[in-house]
């Protein structure tokens, strides 16, 4: 990867993954030279001796948030202009599915366009999934596959409920120090799974779908809880060094893997499923 420019494209879990790969390229390689820089919506991480850049853009929804003429945040489903910057890169890796269903203060736009139609708001999944769709057209119509090899994080399962593990009653993930005895069923696999993979099955290039969702959701164990700095319970993301750094081995061995095939990279399955 020398030379090579790695960005996270998503909302905090895709600051989980970044963080984390930080974390294990510092303890495998503790005395490079480190260069950091940020920006508005993007941290970099550039490593001197070797040329590698990582870098987060925080993008919630992936799709475009654009201000109309009196100010109001309008959530555009067919739009992402931040493409031209993405495009840029040696490697990508998307993620989105946190934010699509907050409201109130928490929501990050006051109304949604679907093509001409302007509203105050829509089933969330039916969006969801025209955005996402709008995201995998981009990919396949400005992405050149080739240079860039891109990646899309799926579900990220969160540990509010303990009758997912056998315990009714129980609200967050504070006493829990074992994993879940048992995987995830397919009663229980959530919808936006099942839409990222039939629209990411759909792409005509070559995208890698990281299937972290039965594999993280067995480790009710891995969260911050209480302890995550800033007050509050926190079931949702992880722990470093963690479930993250899992999701991390996975794409380090692809992107090696496909180094050494070169040309033949392209003949990697177009799904990498980890369900243990």
């Amino acid at each position: 990867m020398k030379g090579k420019k790695i960005m996270f494209v998503g909302d905090s879990l895709s600051m989980n993954q970044y963080e984390s790969l930080l974390c294990m390229l510092h303890a495998a390689a503790p005395n490079s030279n480190i260069t950091r820089l940020a920006r508005e919506w993007i941290s970099f991480w550039v490593d001197q001796d070797y040329g590698v850049s990582i870098m987060l853009f925080t993008s919630h929804y992936l799709v475009d948030i654009q201000q109309d003429k009196i100010g109001r945040r309008v959530l555009n489903l067919g739009s992402v202009s931040s493409g031209n910057l993405w495009k840029q890169m040696d490697v990508l890796i998307f993620n989105t599915w946190l934010w699509w269903y907050r409201k109130g203060p928490k929501q990050g736009w006051n109304y949604i366009r679907d093509g001409k139609i302007i509203s105050k708001d829509m089933n969330r999944m039916t969006a969801f999934t025209k955005a996402l769709r709008t995201w995998a057209k981009w990919v396949d119509s400005s992405v050149d596959t080739r240079k860039t090899s891109v990646f899309f994080q799926g579900v990220s399962p969160a540990h509010y409920n303990g009758a997912a593990w056998g315990r009714p009653g129980v609200r967050d993930c504070s006493n829990e120090t074992k994993p879940i005895a048992g995987g995830l069923t397919q009663s229980v696999v959530p919808l936006a799974l099942k839409v990222q993979q039939d629209i990411i099955g759909s792409i005509r290039k070559p995208v890698h779908f990281l299937n972290i969702t039965a594999m993280s959701y067995m480790r009710k164990d891995g969260h911050p809880a209480s302890h995550n700095g800033l007050g509050g319970m926190d079931c949702t993301h992880w722990c470093v060094a963690g479930v993250p750094d899992t999701w991390n081995h996975i794409l380090s061995t692809i992107l090696i893997h496909s180094g050494k095939r070169g040309k033949e990279s392209k003949k990697l399955p177009r799904q990498t499923l980890a369900h243990k």
